[in-house]
């Protein structure tokens, strides 16, 4: 699977906006029995998205489901190297999704709880938020 990004989007730049307010969606599990909840506020970029599923499927070896509960839909700009001041702002570098606490990030079914836990944890190794197991 490739690195997750929008097909199309109303506003191909975008600001700055950090909020630190605990989420209110995504925040119990609804596919999955066992999954990983944001414990502060935080982007995760499609590129650890992508290891985590990666680190997840891998555990897995057969059997289990895995829902993604987030999507990078936000565009982080960047300038290039040696660019003076001015001259506007760069062009898109890459997609991330704001986290704030509470939210979902993985779920899965399937497995027991210790191969969950353990892939799980593997997962969020990969991801620069702090995160908690739940189960269902």
């Amino acid at each position: 699977m490739a690195i997750l990004i929008p097909k199309k989007v109303k506003h191909r730049k975008s600001r700055k906006r950090e909020q630190k307010n605990p989420e209110t969606r995504a925040t119990e599990l609804c596919f999955g029995s066992f999954g990983i909840k944001s414990l502060q506020a935080k982007r995760i970029s499609s590129r650890q998205i992508e290891a985590a599923r990666r680190a997840i499927i891998r555990y897995f070896k057969k059997g289990g489901r895995l829902w993604i509960r987030i999507f990078p839909d936000k565009p982080i700009t960047k300038k290039g190297t040696e660019v003076p001041m001015g001259g506007g702002k760069g062009s898109v570098d890459h997609y991330v999704s704001a986290i704030r606490p509470g939210r979902i990030i993985f779920e899965i079914e399937g497995v027991n709880e210790n191969i969950a836990k353990e892939a799980l944890q593997k997962a969020s190794d990969k991801l620069s938020v702090k995160t908690k197991f739940i189960k269902r």
